[in-house]
């Protein structure tokens, strides 16, 4: 994977963490994907949590995170999460997954002290699962890719608010030890951590969905006077949908690393196979259609990895990048799914079945497409953004 690891402005610790990343999944996780712990809606949380031991053991849990408690650069992030990404067990076990990555992220830029101790530290330790409630369900009118559409409430009631809703997607929620819940006060939104189980949120069901890498799949979830103490606020009332915005734009690059590595090694499989395979009187690669599509294959790869370290150095300059993190969740996402269905096809009927992850692969990149907004989505946000340069330009 030399190919696919910048050694521009990354510090030669964080090219260890690469390494022992690399050589920890493709060793021994790599192995277990064929364990029978994985369902229809993500690995077992029994799995996950031999997963992570064994993580721990070989000193890569939680590796983007450092023993003094900072962080990797977001440059750094990506060559360590991308070899995390190279099995769909991969940022289980290392503690990289979604939603935790992106919550510990969140956690550790805006939470207090005391609230860092109680719940950002345990999921550091791989010890809690977490899950982020935002998504509410279509048929109640409540908040999707448009966030300024939630009817969660939450309202004063002596020193606790009162929260009540219903919530959609929820990556994690069943067997998740912490949950982030937002919902809305009359100054605006608001973000509370709490702990889970809670009697007054309710699991409604545990969707099929078409990905299946996240353990505690994806839920719909009720909240009945969810009753939180004021302390659990993350910072002030009407603050969410700011504190939201601290950690999309990194989420959403963090889906692009892993996911990348997962196509990188989607790649590697079918590769060896299209050189392995004869038809027709001769290897499969030395027929023009299948060479051509894996030749498509390295350029997508390549300008995949190049836009998530543009985006990451975007990220490391202390700008928000939301402009650029839709730019590069899109190109990113497009460029896996091509990347993916060639793969399957490639491999032809064996790419259809279990016995390699490459069928698993497509799926998730298929759901990633969607998940932290859609492309058109995306797409949309930044044509308002040209509209608005191009009248700034106009007015000067």
């Amino acid at each position: 994977m030399s190919n696919l690891l910048e050694t521009t402005g990354i510090s030669d610790r964080a090219l260890d963490i690469a390494d022992r990343v690399e050589r920890f999944v493709r060793e021994t996780i790599a192995p277990y994907e064929r364990d029978p712990r994985r369902t229809s809606h993500g690995p077992s949380d029994e799995l996950a949590t031999e997963l992570k031991a064994l993580a721990r053991k070989a000193g890569v849990l939680t590796p983007h995170v450092l023993p003094d408690g900072g962080h990797l650069t977001q440059r750094e992030t990506a060559a360590v999460l991308i070899r995390s990404g190279l099995s769909p067990l991969g940022p289980i076990a290392c503690n990289t997954a979604a939603p935790d990555e992106g919550n510990m992220y969140l956690l550790g830029k805006v939470a207090s002290p005391e609230l860092k101790a109680r719940y950002l530290e345990p999921m550091i330790r791989g010890e809690k699962r977490s899950a982020f409630f935002m998504t509410e369900p279509a048929e109640d009118g409540g908040a999707g890719s448009d966030p300024s559409m939630m009817l969660t409430t939450c309202r004063m009631d002596g020193n606790h608010w009162v929260i009540n809703g219903r919530k959609t997607y929820i990556t994690g929620a069943d067997g998740a030890g912490v949950g982030i819940v937002m919902a809305k006060s009359d100054e605006g939104a608001c973000m509370f951590l709490v702990d889970l189980p809670d009697p007054a949120i309710r699991i409604e069901r545990v969707m099929d969905t078409i990905d299946s890498s996240m353990p505690g799949g994806h839920a719909v979830v009720s909240i009945d006077n969810l009753r939180v103490p004021a302390t659990q606020m993350l910072g002030e009332s009407g603050e969410g949908f700011r504190y939201a915005q601290v950690r999309l734009s990194p989420a959403r690059l963090s889906h692009c690393m892993r996911w990348l590595g997962a196509c990188v090694r989607a790649n590697e499989i079918a590769t060896d196979y299209a050189n392995r395979r004869m038809a027709f009187g001769k290897q499969l690669i030395d027929h023009e259609g299948v060479g051509f599509m894996l030749a498509e294959n390295l350029l997508d790869l390549k300008q995949a990895e190049l836009m998530t370290y543009w985006c990451a150095d975007v990220l490391d300059t202390g700008a928000g990048g939301t402009a650029q993190s839709s730019m590069a969740k899109v190109a990113v996402s497009e460029a896996l799914m091509r990347i993916a269905d060639r793969c399957v096809q490639v491999m032809g009927g064996q790419g259809v079945t279990g016995d390699t992850i490459v069928e698993q692969v497509f799926r998730e990149i298929r759901a990633f497409r969607i998940y932290d907004g859609p492309t058109e989505v995306h797409k949309w946000s930044l044509a308002k953004k040209i509209k608005r340069d191009w009248k700034k330009a106009q007015e000067a």
